[in-house]
């Protein structure tokens, strides 16, 4: 794009709908610390307040990327990075507070390592400062059944950050709300998956570069705040409802053609055991959620064939170490491993 300068190797991106209000919290943090050789780019979902009009006139010195609708987040993020020259590229959620010297050290490892193709910042809640957030935490994981986890958050608990977890990881997955990632390849996956809308489509993408041979890390000396539940709270059945069904595609994109068969009939027990146990504590809203999630994911499954065939193809079929080969569901409920820590290392297949 002819506006941004040719020396700028850093795009940070941030997606807005509609977010006049958080850009106003937020976006003071982003502009404070960025480096000379970054941007700040947002790029507008088709928003229908007065966000762009907000920006031009206190934050002239962002550049703005103008989408004429809401096409979610994937495809927001892929039609942004499309238009956009610099090598690395961050997504940066809205609601995120960065601090002072967060962009460097992601970018360090980058720079050092070629063969690691994005990273990640520990994430603390905006709200409790001192512990991690749900989404991301100090970097992703996910068992041999497709529930994802990171180090500081497990299903729905959240550790207070005492360092447990300052120590330089390899990681599945690094999460959207700050993932910075090569520009290059993040076209040569094929982005975000579009149809996923919103939710799971980063570890759908990051499952993608890790089969494809790329390493995924965090740097745990750079540190953000997230606001989290920003877009659809957590009790929102909508949200349940794309989590379930998007984590399903994501498995039959991804999986081992000698693994799908097998996960898939323990996930269909699992999935139907998550709406029972929602029904029966009165969250039938929840319930009916997952129940259409698994209708969807059928209705949807043959549009994703081509994309399971070309990922098969692609992947180098070597062994991820940080994808679990226990079920975390069982290790949480009934043996009682509520932390990453108890959890233990996660096991590569024998």
């Amino acid at each position: 794009m002819n506006q941004y300068e040719n020396d700028k190797r850093v795009a940070i991106v941030i997606l807005n709908w509609n977010g006049r209000e958080l850009m106003r919290r937020f976006l003071p943090s982003v502009v404070a610390h960025c480096p000379a050789w970054a941007d700040v780019i947002v790029a507008d979902n088709g928003s229908t307040d007065d966000s762009i009009a907000m920006l031009e006139r206190e934050f002239p010195q962002v550049g703005l990327l103008c989408l004429d609708r809401n096409y979610g987040f994937a495809e927001g993020y892929n039609r942004a990075i499309a238009r956009l020259p610099h090598p690395y590229c961050v997504l940066l959620n809205s609601d995120v507070e960065v601090t002072a010297g967060w962009l460097e050290p992601l970018i360090q490892i980058l720079d050092k390592d070629q063969t690691i193709a994005a990273a990640q910042p520990k994430i603390h809640s905006w709200h409790q400062r001192d512990h991690f957030e749900y989404a991301g935490a100090a970097g992703g994981f996910i068992d041999y059944y497709g529930y994802p986890y990171c180090r500081g958050r497990v299903l729905d608990r959240v550790e207070k950050d005492e360092g447990q977890y300052d120590q330089p990881a390899d990681l599945f997955w690094a999460t959207g709300a700050c993932l910075v990632v090569r520009t290059a390849v993040y076209r040569d996956v094929g982005g975000l998956d579009t149809r996923f809308f919103a939710h799971q489509e980063e570890i759908d993408l990051c499952w993608r570069l890790r089969t494809r041979g790329w390493r995924i890390v965090c740097r745990p000396e750079s540190v953000v705040y997230h606001l989290g539940g920003a877009t659809l709270s957590a009790e929102n059945p909508h949200k349940t409802f794309l989590n379930m069904r998007n984590n399903l595609l994501m498995l039959y994109k991804n999986l081992p053609e000698k693994e799908l068969a097998g996960v898939m009939r323990t996930r269909y027990w699992l999935d139907h055991l998550a709406a029972l146990h929602a029904f029966l504590s009165r969250r039938p809203r929840e319930g009916w959620a997952i129940l259409d999630a698994r209708k969807e994911y059928k209705r949807l499954r043959p549009e994703f064939a081509a994309q399971r065939k070309e990922n098969l193809e692609r992947a180098t079929g070597k062994p991820i170490p940080e994808r679990s080969h226990r079920c975390l569901i069982l290790d949480f409920y009934l043996l009682g491993k509520k932390t990453f820590t108890k959890l233990g290392a996660t096991n590569s297949p024998s």
